[in-house]
């Protein structure tokens, strides 16, 4: 009973203050996490940037997991520069090579280490927030190597279709790396944004994005260009709409912007379909999109010329990009254990 009540505690998201967030992302799978990038990093009334961890990816844009991750880490710091937030490159790693080969084996990587550092600085009462918008399998192999951090963080993660989807769990996200999934669906305070049947509610048209972004800034030109060069590969009409799927996991932190509801958490199964079982412990499963309101906040802060004082940075932890070692600022070189 305590610890369902400290877990639920955890889902209830703060209505006020600065929330310390890292994000996970597979950056250059398409043109949707760089929305979602811009937006946390230019939140900073809200979300203090504790770190980001490309992650991989297998499809058309590259050849391999291995390919995806280093496409996505380039793509993130692209997008840095372009923000005018070269700063947070030293707290930007590189995720995970492969998938993990079952659900014991972690896949380490300079990511999976940051975030199990990391997350030990925070407690049940004060979490830290972790978006994920890609394969899980950074943070699913960071809850491996330090089982601790379950209890420490709050996952907010797009993965998976909605409850009633055929096949629910035949998702890009969470197809492919269902073991991970697994992990992650077991006992950890998991909020999770469906994609079809929910989050397809939040697609802009290609006049919205010229009209609100177009020649603001140097990085909304970025987004407004990437978005039509993709889209024109395979819509010749002047009208069309884009799902801009990762914005909403960061939209979420927010508050106010979507609807959800405690449900008893689902097993995705290697089937992709999910199982169910009023036995399991709670997560909270966003049903519903306010795609206006959340499309206004988004154009609000990509646009506006000047940010709010960030809340108070944490020292970051200096990190030996050397496998098995991290380095925390001040202190020994020590082994990762699992």
């Amino acid at each position: 009973m305590e610890n369902t009540i400290s877990l639920l505690r955890r889902l209830e998201l703060p209505p006020e203050g600065v929330l310390d967030v890292v994000i996970d992302t597979d950056a250059y799978n398409e043109i949707d996490d760089q929305f979602a990038i811009s937006y946390m990093i230019r939140s900073t009334e809200r979300l203090n940037v504790r770190a980001l961890y490309a992650a991989p990816f297998f499809n058309s844009n590259s050849t391999g997991p291995a390919d995806g991750m280093e496409r996505s880490y380039q793509e993130i710091l692209h997008l840095l520069d372009l923000a005018g937030r070269s700063d947070l490159k030293e707290i930007t790693f590189r995720g995970s090579d492969r998938y993990l080969p079952d659900e014991n084996t972690p896949v380490e990587s300079d990511a999976a280490r940051h975030l199990a550092a990391t997350a030990m600085e925070y407690t049940p009462e004060h979490p830290l927030y972790v978006v994920a918008i890609g394969a899980i399998t950074n943070v699913a192999s960071a809850i491996l190597m330090e089982p601790a951090i379950r209890d420490r963080i709050v996952l907010v993660w797009l993965g998976g279709n909605a409850l009633n989807w055929p096949k629910g769990a035949e998702e890009f996200n969470m197809i492919q790396d269902i073991a991970a999934a697994r992990i992650v669906f077991s006992g950890i305070a998991l909020v999770q944004l469906p994609c079809s049947g929910v989050v397809t509610e939040f697609a802009i048209s290609g006049v919205e994005l010229r009209a609100f972004l177009g020649g603001k800034n140097a990085l909304c030109d970025y987004l407004v260009q990437h978005t039509c060069d993709e889209v024109a590969t395979y819509c010749s009409d002047p009208i069309w709409t884009r799902v801009i799927w990762d914005v909403t996991a960061v939209g979420w932190l927010m508050g106010g912007l979507m609807s959800d509801r405690l449900i008893h958490a689902p097993i995705p199964e290697y089937d992709g379909y999910y199982a169910f079982s009023d036995s399991r412990h709670f997560m909270k499963y966003v049903y519903r999109v306010d795609r206006d309101l959340l499309l206004r906040d988004l154009v609000k802060k990509l646009t506006r010329s000047r940010f709010p004082e960030a809340g108070k940075t944490r020292r970051p932890i200096l990190f030996i990009r050397t496998p098995g070692l991290f380095l925390p600022s001040g202190g020994q070189a020590s082994a990762n254990s699992r």
